[in-house]
């Protein structure tokens, strides 16, 4: 499965992102998807998962409240909705895809397949 992410930009703290993480190659139907976010000379952190068969969701201590992940079928598309959004929320964000083999959970690591990295800088 390749994956592309997009919807990256510029935001003022407060504001509202949408962005997208369209698959290709294979139907997401036997996957997770996982948002992560990564700020220079960091580690690459958990944002946000769902899981496609189940709709089961998960969510960073730190986006709790704020985020929205969601999937769309008919595009093979997940969504992460972020809101009320901080300037510690300036990050790339990367979308990644792992197998499940009929798990109904929402993982947060153990991911296999990533797509590029969008940019989100927000402006305090």
């Amino acid at each position: 499965v390749q994956l592309q992410a997009s919807g990256g930009g510029l935001a003022q703290a407060g504001g509202s992102l949408r962005l997208s993480c369209a698959a290709s190659g294979s139907t997401l139907s036997s996957y997770a998807v996982g948002w992560f976010r990564q700020v220079p000379g960091s580690d690459r952190v958990f944002v946000s998962a769902i899981n496609w068969n189940s709709g089961s969701t998960a969510y960073a201590n730190s986006v709790k409240g704020r985020f929205t992940v969601s999937r769309d079928n008919p595009k093979n598309t997940v969504y992460l909705q972020m809101n009320t959004l901080k300037a510690e929320d300036t990050a790339v964000y990367y979308c990644a895809a792992r197998r499940m083999d009929g798990y109904e959970y929402a993982p947060r690591l153990g991911y296999d397949y990533w797509g590029q990295g969008t940019l989100v800088t927000v402006s305090s």
